[in-house]
């Protein structure tokens, strides 16, 4: 049966032939599934993974050169975080002309997939993803497709996928240091599921940083994990461990967003900070200085890691980079001694 040449994408009527059907029946498993048979329809389906197909609804734009988009998949694009990650990207796409199209998983890897085709079939001519998993070989098939990937805000698990990220393993070292130094022995640290890298390698940097400290992270350390990272999971959180009964002096956030949660609970609950309890961040976002407890926070170069991953993008250099930016801490006065 034929096949398409291996140096262009596969087309409508490449899947018809080696699925044996028409092009209208392929049309139909791709808009009107509901119409076909299920046996001819898992032929249409085979056939569009054996070829990699990708449908093109911006076909006429790519032959004419025009599509000049890039596409973006975030966790949450209503986090500050990702929202300075991207104006970082758009400021970088502008000084060549490219537009700029968002979408957030929601770290579910169903989503970040859906999202990835509808970008493939846009025409965009490359992505840059926040990877909802270390198993990145939809990834990898994407960028054998002839769209650009690059990983942004996680070290790439495959050497040949550029990738920009910050050493979140040294800001939880930082963050906990900082508590430590202060005099806090029985530190709460509110994290989100260890499936997400950063979440990961902030635990490994705060308990690398009490094991340097001679401290034994069992007895140390509470860690909760916080399924909403938003101001509403810290409230949760933070409510869950008052009434244990177990108060720490310390909490340590794995984001602002989740100790913006934290201090409006110990505010309602009249637990001073930081004479009661001292909070520290992560991220730094632009409300974390003007807070009427100012946030003391890890702070990430968010409009830098948008920059350098859109420039990654854009270069298109034959060799992958791997670029790694260090956080810094920024004490304010929710942190002090206990």
């Amino acid at each position: 049966m034929t096949r398409p040449a291996a140096h262009r994408r596969a087309s409508i009527a490449d899947v018809a032939r080696t699925a044996g059907v028409s092009v209208g029946t392929v049309s139909n498993v791709l808009n009107r599934p509901d119409r076909v048979l299920p046996g001819t329809r898992e032929r249409v389906e085979a056939a569009i993974a054996e070829l990699s197909f990708v449908r093109n609804g911006s076909a006429r734009q790519l032959r004419a050169g025009t599509i000049t988009t890039i596409g973006a998949i975030v966790l949450d694009i209503a986090n500050p975080f990702f929202t300075d990650v991207a104006r970082g990207i758009e400021e970088r796409l502008d000084r060549d002309n490219f537009t700029l199209m968002v979408a957030s998983s929601d770290d579910d890897l169903g989503r970040e997939q859906r999202y990835l085709r509808l970008f493939e079939e846009h025409g965009v001519q490359g992505i840059m993803v926040v990877p909802t998993t270390d198993e990145i070989e939809h990834l990898l098939a994407v960028r054998r497709r002839g769209t650009g990937v690059v990983l942004l805000d996680r070290p790439s698990p495959d050497p040949s996928l550029s990738s920009v990220a910050v050493d979140d393993v040294r800001g939880g070292e930082l963050a906990a240091r900082h508590l430590l130094d202060q005099g806090h022995t029985r530190i709460a640290f509110l994290n989100g599921p260890h499936t997400i890298r950063q979440c990961a390698d902030r635990h490994e940097g705060v308990v690398k940083a009490l094991v340097a400290a001679g401290l034994d992270p069992e007895q140390a350390l509470t860690e909760t994990t916080v399924t909403s990272l938003n101001a509403e999971g810290g409230e949760a959180a933070i409510r869950g461990l008052l009434e244990s009964g177990d108060q720490p002096t310390a909490v340590f956030c794995v984001n602002d967003l989740v100790a913006l949660g934290v201090l409006r609970t110990l505010r309602t609950e009249n637990i001073a900070v930081p004479t009661d309890m001292a909070v520290v961040g992560y991220d730094d976002v632009a409300f974390a200085a003007e807070l009427s407890t100012p946030l003391t926070s890890v702070r990430q170069p968010t409009h830098e890691l948008g920059v350098r991953a859109a420039d990654l993008l854009l270069t298109g250099a034959d060799t992958a980079e791997h670029v790694m930016f260090q956080p810094t801490l920024v004490v304010r006065g929710s942190s002090a001694a206990a």
